[in-house]
């Protein structure tokens, strides 16, 4: 789950770290009131999406007048913003934040996040900050300095004086990242963050650290656990159909083919889309509706499916352990009444009482083929598509 930036700053600012101050608005007059809280003859506006790129796409922009800043507010508020991570259709901005402006020295890049290779948290910095950090990464890779947090020691003073010396800061800069490092690494374990990214991070002109800028994901499986964090959602920057899925409560991910996939187990999930691509097709979907799925379940799952309209053909994969086929079978075939699908449908089925499922199947009378096997399956939903 992402946070918007401001209440990433939020989280920042609890936790000891400065930030520029600001106000988040949702009006052009709320936005004026905003300069006058803020003070000063220069503003930043910044768009309140959950995408990077918005600098380059237009979403950042430094005002000197109330006039300007109403323009600019105007024409961010209520419009669709569309940059390299979220083309072609862009997320919508509902919020907009005013910031001070500061006088900047240097940008640094700073981030925390799960290395999957090392199994550690690990802190990555750079002296090159700013909106070009991605290609700085992919042509001078020397540049990004990596330190791997021990599990049971947590992230050492040590290590952040390492971070500091090699990011070129000195004097009082030093015990400064010492200190935005370790408050930075207590956020990201007590809050059970994915990702933590402040670029930049910037030295001030009279020698401080503050972070302009600010990216947290949250863990989905950890939220149960962070209830506070959880009810910051933005439902309205998730596609429609992943927003469906997470009140469903199942495992979705749109894909760019046309084949749609409901399977049951993240890893014959992938067993599936695999197939599909082997045989010529393009899967549309990961779609995991879980080892207990009902015919509810199953249905939602149609709608999810049916809301790609690049969908030609849907391939269902079942495997009834936990659940019997013929109570599987029961739920397909009436969910495919309840919600009108008109597309072929294909169903695999394997498991506890499976002939039973397949006769059912076949005796609906609906646009249903049964398969034998997986590869079978996949075969016919790529000529049905």
């Amino acid at each position: 789950m992402n946070l918007h930036e401001y209440q990433a700053k939020e989280l920042l600012r609890e936790y000891g770290i400065t930030t520029p101050r600001g106000v988040v608005v949702e009006n052009t007059l709320h936005a004026e009131i905003a300069t006058n809280e803020l003070g000063g003859s220069a503003w930043v506006v910044k768009a309140q999406i959950h995408a990077g790129g918005r600098g380059k796409a237009g979403g950042v922009k430094l005002v000197t007048s109330v006039d300007e800043l109403r323009q600019v507010a105007d024409a961010l508020l209520g419009k669709q913003l569309v940059t390299y991570q979220n083309a072609p259709h862009g997320q919508n901005v509902s919020r907009v934040l005013i910031e001070e402006t500061l006088g900047i020295a240097r940008e640094l890049y700073l981030s925390l996040l799960v290395d999957r290779e090392s199994e550690r948290v690990t802190v990555v910095a750079s002296s090159a900050g700013g909106m070009d950090i991605e290609e700085v990464a992919r042509v001078s890779p020397e540049k990004i300095l990596r330190e791997h947090c021990d599990p049971m020691l947590g992230l050492q003073d040590f290590q952040c004086r390492n971070l500091a010396f090699a990011l070129g800061l000195t004097g009082k800069q030093i015990s400064e990242m010492t200190q935005l490092l370790q408050h930075a690494y207590r956020l990201f374990l007590q809050s059970d963050l994915s990702m933590l990214e402040i670029n930049p991070l910037v030295v001030t002109e009279d020698g401080h650290l503050v972070a302009l800028d600010c990216k947290i994901s949250i863990d989905d499986n950890a939220l149960y656990r962070q209830p506070a964090l959880a009810d910051k959602r933005d439902d309205s920057q998730d596609d429609a159909k992943d927003a469906a899925a997470h009140a469903a409560g199942l495992n979705y991910i749109a894909l760019a083919g046309n084949i749609g996939c409901m399977v049951n187990g993240a890893g014959l999930a992938m067993a599936t889309m695999d197939l599909i691509k082997l045989h010529g097709g393009l899967p549309a979907n990961f779609l995991d509706v879980g080892g207990g799925a009902t015919a509810e379940t199953v249905s939602k799952a149609f709608k999810i499916i049916l809301a790609d309209h690049n969908v030609k053909a849907i391939l269902v994969n079942i495997f009834g352990g936990i659940m019997r086929c013929d109570i599987i079978a029961e739920g397909i075939i009436k969910a495919v009444q309840d919600v009108g699908v008109q597309l072929p449908v294909i169903v695999r089925l394997e498991g506890t009482n499976v002939e039973l499922g397949r006769k059912m199947l076949a005796e609906s009378g609906l646009k249903i083929v049964s398969a034998e096997s997986l590869t079978d399956a996949a075969k016919l939903a790529v000529a049905a598509a």
